[in-house]
C-alpha cells in the first residue's frame, strides 16, 4: 500500500478544522498531519511538518490563507496548496493563483468533490471549482485581448485593415483593389507599418500580425472601403 497523504489542516473556525480531519481521514489514503487556525501558525506548522498537501482557509486572522500560501510554496518543498473560500471572488481567486496555489474550492463543495479535488493536487494537477472557471477563461481571454491591442498600438484602423491584408498574402496591387485605395497609398501604409512595428519587410510583418493574432482584431468583415 503506498504511503498516505500528508495534509495540513488551516482554518480559523476549530469546527472547520475537525470536519475536514474526518472526512479526510475517513479515506484511509490520507493523515492529517497537523492543523492550524491562523495564516502565521499553517507557515510554521508546514515547514516542521512538511505536508504533501495543505488545505488552507483563504480568511484568516493576521497573515491571510493568500500570504500564508505564497510563503509555504516558496518555503516548503513538494507542497501543494488547496484554498477555501466561502465566495465566489475574482480578486482572491487570482490572488491565489500568483501566489501559488494549486487549487481553489469553494467550501460548499461536496465532499466527494474536495476528496477529487486533493487527489488531483496530490498527484501534482491542478484543481479550479467549476463555478469560477467561466471567470478565469473571461480573464484570460481580457488578457489576450489587452496584448494584441498593445502589440498593434501604434497603427491607426486603416493601417491595421492593410497589415490584415499583407498577413493574408495580398500583394498592393490586390489590396488598393480591395480597400479601393491607390496602390502608391497602400505602398506608403506598408512602409509606414514597417517603421512602426520595426520589422524590415512585408514577411516580417505579416509573420508579426499572424503571431499577435491581428483577426481576432480586425476580421474580414470590418475591412471597408477607405474614404480617401
Amino acid at each position: 500500500m503506498s504511503n498516505p497523504v500528508r495534509i495540513l489542516v488551516a482554518d480559523d473556525h476549530s469546527v472547520v478544522r475537525a470536519g475536514l480531519r474526518a472526512l479526510l481521514e475517513r479515506q484511509g489514503r490520507y493523515r492529517v498531519v497537523a492543523e492550524a487556525a491562523t495564516g502565521e501558525e499553517a507557515i510554521a506548522k508546514a515547514q516542521e511538518f512538511q505536508p504533501d498537501v495543505a488545505v488552507l482557509d483563504v480568511r484568516m486572522p493576521g497573515v491571510s490563507g493568500i500570504e500564508a500560501c505564497r510563503q509555504i510554496v516558496k518555503s516548503v518543498e513538494n507542497c501543494r496548496v488547496i484554498m477555501l473560500t466561502s465566495y465566489a471572488e475574482d480578486e482572491l481567486l487570482f490572488a491565489a493563483i500568483q501566489a501559488g496555489a494549486s487549487g481553489y474550492v469553494l467550501k460548499r463543495i461536496g465532499d466527494n468533490d474536495l476528496v477529487l479535488a486533493i487527489d488531483r493536487v496530490s498527484r501534482g494537477e491542478g484543481m479550479l471549482d467549476p463555478a469560477m472557471t467561466a471567470t478565469v477563461f473571461a480573464e484570460m481571454r481580457r488578457a489576450n485581448e489587452a496584448q494584441q491591442a498593445v502589440a498593434f498600438a501604434d497603427l491607426t484602423a486603416q493601417e491595421m485593415a492593410v497589415l490584415a491584408l499583407v498577413a493574408d498574402g495580398l500583394t498592393n496591387r490586390q489590396i488598393a483593389v480591395k480597400l479601393y485605395l491607390g496602390e502608391g497609398t497602400v505602398r506608403n501604409y506598408v512602409s509606414s507599418i514597417l517603421s512602426k512595428l520595426g520589422v524590415a519587410n512585408r514577411a516580417e510583418a505579416a509573420a508579426f500580425a499572424v503571431k499577435h493574432n491581428i483577426r481576432e482584431l480586425v476580421p474580414p468583415e470590418s475591412e471597408t472601403p477607405s474614404s480617401e
